[in-house]
């Protein structure tokens, strides 16, 4: 079987195409699989180092606003929706035929999947996060199926018929360690661990705040402290700590701009402060760790306050705006959650209880439903 793979922009999207395209050539080593995306987008490196086929198109998402700067790339936006991209996108379809098509976020997503339908391919489409994007609500129509990661996700769709809820497909299971075997294998003691990562992009406020933190933290007591401040910011949160008198302690801080052992690091901590992409919340749940989320409000629709919304509804998280977080409202929050262990163990619970296991087994069993273990077998 051919299925063709529509998915660009972040991690976010890609990486789930890419565990359901492991799941499926694993489990039906004859499937022929190809991904579409813009040839200079982060999905042509992720997928060539996955090891599949990929083919760039070149295509534009659309922005808000109605500047002069915004009006012209929308107009080269659009041309390439209805004229340029389609026709390239047809032209794919045809010469490679395949018997479905996938989409898993980017607006590579509706083009691809938008034409695939017009014809006559079975196509599914995979949103990830909380709050749909524009590829999922005007797909949600069309597509055979709309699988997404949460129950929540139905709420901001007019026609939920065809929406199956999987959870979000992770590559290989997350290697769950005891949280004080953790501890050891990084060197730090048994202590209370904070983890905190705010990605490479808007981060500057989280990197403040945590720098005001770990001072705290410091005269607090015995508290260890890992963060990962990111490929730009290592100047500014050493200047951070300068400023708030901080000293790397050897034996309770790992500081990194990025962090190569991440789910030894989630395994090891009482606490986790991070963004709130959809891959995280996954993480969270699959773990099962309490949370303080300050979700990146320049993404596209705010879809990250609402993938925090999930767990925090649940009591799994605590939201902190980005425009509220300072050093004196995450040392408060902290410090409640310091003091009240049982508190911090039922939003673990609740944590674990939200996780959706093998998303990419159930999503597999999706497709088999709608082509049929024949035609994988072919």
């Amino acid at each position: 079987m051919r299925v063709l793979f529509a998915a660009g922009g972040t991690a976010g999207h890609i990486n789930p195409a890419l565990a359901i395209a492991d799941k499926l050539t694993a489990t039906f080593p004859e499937t022929q699989v190809l991904f579409v995306g813009k040839p200079d987008g982060m999905e042509k490196k992720l997928v060539g180092k996955a090891g599949y086929d990929f083919v760039g198109v070149d295509m534009y998402g659309f922005e808000r606003g109605f500047s002069p700067k915004s009006l012209v790339h929308n107009v080269k936006a659009a041309y390439c929706y209805f004229i340029s991209a389609k026709r390239s996108v047809k032209r794919i379809i045809k010469e490679y035929k395949p018997d479905l098509a996938i989409g898993t976020g980017g607006y590579v997503t509706a083009t691809v999947l938008s034409q695939a339908s017009a014809m006559k391919i079975l196509t599914i489409t995979h949103e990830s996060n909380s709050y749909p994007g524009m590829a999922t609500k005007m797909l949600s129509t069309r597509a055979d199926k709309v699988l997404l990661a949460t129950e929540d996700a139905k709420k901001h769709l007019k026609d939920a018929s065809r929406c199956i809820v999987t959870g979000n497909p992770l590559r290989t299971n997350i290697p769950i360690e005891e949280r004080t075997a953790a501890k050891k294998r990084l060197g730090l003691s048994d202590d209370f661990t904070v983890l905190s990562f705010g990605g490479s992009l808007g981060a500057n406020r989280i990197t403040n705040a945590v720098a005001e933190l770990i001072a705290w933290e410091n005269k607090t007591g015995k508290i260890n402290h890992i963060h990962s401040y990111g490929s730009k910011n290592k100047e500014i949160f050493a200047e951070a700590l300068d400023k708030n008198g901080v000293a790397k302690d050897e034996k309770r801080h790992i500081f990194r701009d990025y962090i190569d052992n991440m789910y030894t690091c989630m395994s090891a901590a009482d606490l986790i402060i991070s963004r709130a992409g959809a891959m995280t919340i996954t993480e969270l749940t699959e773990i099962g760790r309490a949370s303080i989320l300050v979700p990146y409000p320049a993404a596209a629709e705010n879809h990250q306050f609402y993938n925090a919304k999930t767990l925090a509804d649940k009591n799994a998280a605590i939201i902190i705006e980005d425009a509220e977080l300072t050093g004196e409202s995450l040392i408060k929050t902290v410090s409640e959650l310091y003091e009240n262990r049982a508190r911090l163990l039922e939003m673990e619970q609740n944590a674990h209880n939200q996780r959706k296991s093998d998303a990419a087994g159930k999503i597999l069993g999706e497709i088999i439903d709608l082509v049929g273990e024949e035609k994988l077998l072919k």
